[in-house]
């Protein structure tokens, strides 16, 4: 049986991390938690931390990981975000599970970062 009860954190590597704190702040809503320094920003995602990361020691920042954030309704968050965020694509089907359909929809943020939006559909 594995120690590991639950994701805690998850890094997303940027260049500008002053830009990006705004952007997941102001413009996608996040719950923004506290700042160290001028390299790192924490965000709080229902219990588990999204820490972004600026470049350290003129090192390039981190590749990046796709972020998923659970809605209620993909539809409804992208009708309502549509003029805030950079989408690719519209809100689609997924998958069909046994017990739910999951739909996704996906955006860019400044910086190029793929984020999705997903709900598993009851």
């Amino acid at each position: 049986m594995s120690q590991i009860q639950c994701l805690g954190q998850v890094s997303l590597g940027v260049t500008d991390v002053a830009a990006m704190t705004a952007f997941y702040r102001d413009q996608v809503g996040l719950a923004f938690l506290f700042a160290a320094g001028p390299n790192l920003s924490f965000f709080d995602l229902g219990g588990v931390r999204l820490m972004i990361s600026g470049p350290e020691d003129g090192q390039p920042a981190a590749g990046n990981s796709t972020l998923y954030f659970k809605v209620a309704s993909v539809p409804r968050v992208y009708a309502d975000m549509r003029g805030k965020l950079n989408f690719i694509d519209e809100p689609h089907l997924i998958a069909k599970m046994p017990d739910h359909e999951l739909w996704m929809v996906f955006f860019k943020d400044p910086e190029g970062n793929l984020m999705g939006l997903m709900e598993e559909r009851r």
